[in-house]
């Protein structure tokens, strides 16, 4: 093979270049590479390992980098003489060991790091004549052993007390010639460092902020609005911004501004907290400057091309077999200059237009489309459908197997028949027997399942751009309460939409968490998280709306609440509600509508859903779209168990109760029953989910407290033990006391001063019941969808029916249903026939 036949497969060449090889504008000779006035602006990576004389002078290089030097183990010289080099950083030649001879003078040198030259023990000849040093860190010439001559001349050297060593250094071997002098201060000036005498080396006063700056690039305190700055090297830093702050330079504050929501240049200024303005730049307008100047008034497209309007100009979109600037010439379709069918379509010429024959598995305009195969997927226990071109297939959980893992585990069969795992009932784990002479077993559940029978899914990922859970509608009234366990790497993402004009929308965006809330009093109301979750550990967000108050809590910081002010009074939607992305023709409303800024999925997982104070089990998801169960790893109690999952109360809720009041004393004292109360939660979450119970929190008394930490303990249960419904305002309907002493309802979500709530008799409605309820709005709402029961399927999906609309305290039903055989097929391939209730006429106020 000729040697040109070898390639180099990574970003690395250094390893890849062979003998002969010269980089790109430099002249070699045998080992001495010449690469000066070449307009080099950086060292070229290239540079053959066995070089011992490299000459990069007279080039535009800024930055020294180490790894395009570090190979250079038999490196003598090296020239970087007449560069633009400002500052050498820490163990800048450290591999160069054999170097002699280092030229940088006549660059803009003005920060040598104590560690810059550390490794040249061979170096005899140090050159930094020439550049705009005044600093010399002691112990910086502390490798330097053979060093024999070191130019300094022409640096604006400040001698004060701090180079005093560099004084006694040069007098003890003579490496500097006396040419070195001092410039500052002005005592010293035009001194030489070689002669001056070392008393005459002293701090007295303060060093120019100028000077102070040259190595420390946090010293004239860049970062703004009280944020923190470190020094990173190359003279660079970052600013760790204060909560509520963000840019390079924590410049901009977090508002309704934030991310710059007006487009096309135009300028967002904040008119109250959660809302903005936008003023546009000439020829566009809008809300957010969206709309652009019509240039396509008068256009000159032709044969039914469509006008594209742009900023003062436009162009035009052809019909298929169309081109021109105008779209006035007309394509040959089918022939070898012009055939769009891809993926082995055949194409078809109608003169006018074309159509493409596609294969199997492939669909569209062109074959471009690969048809879905797992939109109705067999895949059982867990697995995951994986599409492939006109068929699918299924990558099992471990333990099972089979073209849909409907093969049971090998370890069940490892027990003898009389085993219980031989008729288990786990619905998407393994049969597990801890004792051999016992009748019990235990289910170990695949990621993402859990339940006494691994029947529940509470863990998902989201892993396809395209990703949604579909879920009802949620309950708004008198409030709603979502808690999300997620963990992403992702920065944008939707975590949840429920909307149409009024909405409420909350996604990653640029890290942070960002919630738009609109009850229908324009202009909606947005905000954003202080804190970044886009770092891939698994976070909490409670979200709570209450009316016109939406509040928002990241793990276990401070809530932060928006009011969307206005008339109306309560979220008024009749849709599903997603978690995770939405549809795309619902991202592309919700996008143009402004409720989202990026309608992407969630590119992670999501480890726990509460909604409502209830566990979600997303089995029972109107539709899971590319969700695969698990988060890649069975961790989830032992990540979530750093917070509890419980009612949230709105911050300026909070700061308005009383110092007695025990919803207070949970948010003040949360972080020392946050163990409790997760274990307990969880207990309820797996043992019992379908029936899912409130546990009761109970507070954890440290012996140790002060003795007023304790007497407000006392006067909560005081004002907890009296009866809350005396003197209650309920007018068509019964007085319930709230449990607020077991913190399973903290407060009364829509007014936190009351201890009780009304419920109404048939046809009321209200906080006091004293209001005439809505008429029902009852409707039926088909679907198609797999019937599933005890780990067992339907073959084909059913077409069913639900009951859906709002009909205040009462509910709606079907006015005629019928049953039909289905046959079910089962995880251990047996088979069965079900009778299920279908629903064929209109729904009906439910009077029962």
């Amino acid at each position: 093979m000729h040697s040109s036949d070898f390639k180099c497969t990574s970003d690395d060449d250094v390893g890849c270049v062979g003998a002969g090889h010269c980089p790109r504008g430099c002249q070699c000779e045998g080992t001495v590479v010449r690469c000066s006035r070449s307009k080099l602006q950086e060292i070229p990576k290239d540079i053959p390992q066995e070089t011992t004389e490299l000459y990069l002078d007279v080039n535009d290089i800024k930055v020294v980098q180490p790894e395009r030097l570090s190979h250079l183990s038999s490196l003598v010289r090296l020239d970087l003489s007449n560069n633009k080099i400002s500052v050498l950083g820490n163990n800048t030649f450290g591999n160069l060991t054999r170097l002699e001879t280092l030229i940088i003078s006549y660059n803009k040198l003005e920060c040598i790091h104590s560690n810059s030259l550390a490794g040249l023990h061979a170096l005899r000849i140090l050159s930094l004549h020439g550049n705009d040093i005044s600093r010399i860190p002691e112990g910086t010439f502390g490798d330097l052993r053979s060093i024999t001559h070191l130019a300094l001349g022409s640096n604006p050297l400040y001698c004060d007390c701090d180079l005093l060593w560099l004084s006694d250094w040069v007098k003890r071997d003579y490496v500097e010639p006396g040419i070195a002098k001092c410039q500052d201060p002005p005592a010293m000036r035009n001194k030489l460092i070689l002669t001056s005498p070392s008393d005459s080396f002293i701090c007295k006063g303060s060093v120019e902020p100028e000077i102070l700056a040259k190595c420390d690039a946090c010293y004239k305190f860049p970062c703004r609005n009280g944020a923190t700055c470190h020094s990173i090297p190359l003279k660079k830093y970052v600013c760790e911004c204060s909560p509520g702050f963000h840019g390079d330079h924590c410049e901009y504050e977090i508002d309704a501004c934030y991310g710059n929501p007006c487009e096309n240049s135009g300028t967002c200024k904040v008119l109250e907290a959660g809302r903005f303005s936008c003023h546009c730049a000439a020829g566009f307008a809008g809300d957010r400057c969206e709309h652009n100047v019509d240039d396509c008034v008068g256009h000159k497209c032709t044969n039914n091309s469509t006008c594209v309007d742009g900023i003062g100009a436009y162009k035009c979109a052809c019909l298929p077999g169309y081109t021109g600037n105008y779209c006035e010439k007309k394509i040959p379709f089918c022939t070898e200059e012009f055939n769009p069918c891809k993926n082995g379509g055949n194409c078809v010429d109608h003169f006018t237009h074309y159509t493409c024959e596609c294969p199997q598995g492939f669909l569209g305009e062109n074959c471009t489309v690969n048809i879905d195969d797992c939109e109705d997927h067999l895949c059982m226990n867990g697995g995951t459908c994986v599409d492939g071109v006109n068929e699918y297939t299924c990558k099992c959980p471990t333990g099972f197997w089979g073209k849909f893992c409907e093969g049971t585990p090998v370890a069940e069969m490892l027990y003898p028949q009389t085993s219980p795992c031989q008729h288990h009932d786990c619905k998407n784990g393994i049969c597990f027997q801890p004792k051999a002479d016992s009748s019990d077993y235990v289910c170990k559940c695949a990621p993402g399942y859990s339940g006494k029978k691994c029947e529940f899914l509470t863990a998902v990922s989201f892993a396809d751009k395209e990703s949604f859970v579909e879920l009802p509608g949620l309950q708004v009234r008198p409030a709603a309460n979502v808690t999300i366990f997620f963990r992403t790497t992702q920065q944008e993402g939707v975590l949840l939409y429920l909307g149409q004009n009024q909405h409420w929308a909350v996604e990653l965006f640029t890290g942070r968490i960002r919630v738009s809330y609109d009850v229908g009093n324009y202009p909606l109301s947005n905000m954003f998280s202080y804190e970044k979750v886009a770092d891939g550990t698994v976070h909490r967000i409670e979200l709570l709306a209450v009316k016109q108050n939406f509040t928002l809590k990241v793990d276990s910081g401070l809530a932060r609440t928006i009011i969307n002010n206005g008339e109306k009074e309560y979220l008024d939607v009749n849709v599903p509600l997603y978690i995770g992305g939405v549809p795309p023709e619902i991202g592309r409303k919700a996008t143009a509508s402004f409720h989202l800024r990026n309608a992407t999925s969630l590119n992670g997982c999501m480890r726990k859903v509460y909604i409502n104070r209830k566990p979600l089990d997303f089995n029972s998801a109107w539709k899971q779209h590319k969700v695969v169960p698990g988060c890649g790893e069975d961790r989830v109690e032992e990540e979530d168990s750093r917070w509890p999952v419980t009612p949230m109360i709105p911050q300026h809720i909070r700061h308005e109760k009383p110092a007695s009041n025990s919803a207070k004393h949970w948010f003040e004292n949360q972080h020392e029953a946050d163990e409790d109360v997760e274990e307990e939660y969880d207990e309820a979450y797996d043992e019992t989910f379908r029936n899912w119970k409130k546990p009761t929190l109970q507070w954890k008394s440290d012996k140790s407290s002060d003795q007023h930490h304790q007497q407000e303990l006392n006067t909560q249960e005081k004002v907890v033990s009296a009866d809350p419904c005396v003197g209650n305002k309920c007018a068509k309907g019964k007085c319930v006391p709230e449990p607020s002493h077991s913190a399973d309802i903290l407060f009364n979500l829509a007014n936190p001063d009351l201890e009780y709530s009304c419920k109404c008799r048939r046809g009321w409605s209200g906080q006091f019941c004293d209001q005439i309820a809505k008429k029902p709005s009852c409707r039926k709402e088909k679907y198609r969808d797999y019937y599933k029961e005890n780990g067992c399927r339907s073959r084909k999906p059913i077409t069913n029916a639900r009951c859906i609309g709002e009909c205040g305290e009462w509910c709606c039903a079907a006015r005629k249903k019928r049953t039909r055989r289905v046959r079910l097929i089962c995880n251990d391939g047996t088979r069965y026939i079900k009778e299920l209730e279908l629903l064929i006429a209109d729904v009906h106020e439910n009077s029962g």
